[in-house]
């Protein structure tokens, strides 16, 4: 497993996705390239996307020979204009594609990308870094109300009110700018006292704000639901859209339009329920706790 991010699911995806050799799919996250590999290793041809230039680095200098071999093709930009990439990189009917979305581990490790609130850095959570909204763009800038609406809907609900109160009053002194500095104000904003609680209870609070807060950064619920129909257009007969999502909003999504594209007699779901980690993966890396993946086959 490569260290830039340790794929999730590896081995349920690519049985899902039944690679042959010559066939073409699309990674449309592919982050360290760890699906991708055993695709190619099967066979299979790649178009690899990434908004992430750190990631594309990664794959290139890792992947040379399938690279120069026209094995693995890369392409830099957001799955939502999936299909304007698909069709400058020739990739117009494929046999499967494969969302792993949500955020990769070389992301979370590093502190200047500021994903993370176990590791001090700037607020920052773009995925795309020449982006124009930051994390800490949101966090200062957004009235109350507006604050309340996006944790309320993308995070921790039953607190979503105290926390937009904390950050507005914490913003007043001092404008937040570090990862632990919110971090901070969420547990202060659920009454935890920074040297009562324990660690796993200071990470439970914040994982969903921190969580929230990137999903709105990257405006991720809508890139999805753009992504899906054209995604099922790039699809040759028997193709597979595999989806592997780590919030339970994001498989919302993806649950409805699977079932929609069934209902209007594209294809099936092959998946009649999600299938997840087993115990052993998630002791070997505790991403996978979260991760669901749902699998559509096209008629």
């Amino acid at each position: 497993m490569n260290n830039f991010h340790t794929p999730v699911l590896l081995k349920e995806v690519i049985e899902l996705l039944q690679v042959n050799p010559g066939e073409k799919f699309i990674d449309t996250t592919i982050g360290g390239g760890g699906h991708t590999k055993e695709i190619l290793s099967r066979g299979g041809i790649v178009l690899g996307i990434d908004l992430d230039q750190e990631a594309l680095d990664y794959v290139e200098k890792n992947f040379k020979f399938q690279i120069s071999n026209f094995k693995l093709t890369l392409a830099r930009g957001n799955f939502k204009d999936l299909d304007e990439i698909a069709r400058l990189k020739n990739f117009t009917k494929v046999k499967g594609i494969l969302f792993d979305l949500g955020v990769s581990s070389h992301q979370i490790d590093t502190p200047q990308r500021g994903f993370s609130f176990l590791r001090e850095g700037p607020l920052d959570m773009r995925m795309d870094k020449n982006s124009s909204v930051t994390a800490e763009a949101l966090v200062n800038l957004l009235q109350k109300g507006e604050l309340y609406e996006l944790f309320s809907k993308l995070g921790e609900k039953r607190r979503a009110f105290a926390i937009s109160k904390g950050i507005i009053s914490a913003r007043r002194i001092k404008a937040i700018k570090t990862t632990e500095s919110l971090a901070r104000v969420v547990e202060k904003a659920y009454g935890i006292r920074k040297h009562k609680a324990s660690d796993f209870t200071k990470n439970l609070v914040n994982q969903k704000v921190f969580q929230a807060l990137r999903i709105a950064v990257n405006d991720e619920l809508e890139n999805i639901k753009k992504a899906m129909p054209k995604a099922l257009n790039l699809l040759e007969r028997k193709g597979k859209i595999a989806v592997i999502s780590f919030h339970s909003l994001e498989d919302g999504i993806v649950k409805k339009a699977f079932k929609e594209f069934e209902e209007k007699n594209m294809g099936k779901i092959i998946t009649k329920k999600p299938v997840i980690a087993t115990e052993e993966e998630i002791r070997q890396n505790k991403r996978a706790r979260s991760a669901k993946l749902r699998v559509f086959e096209r008629s």
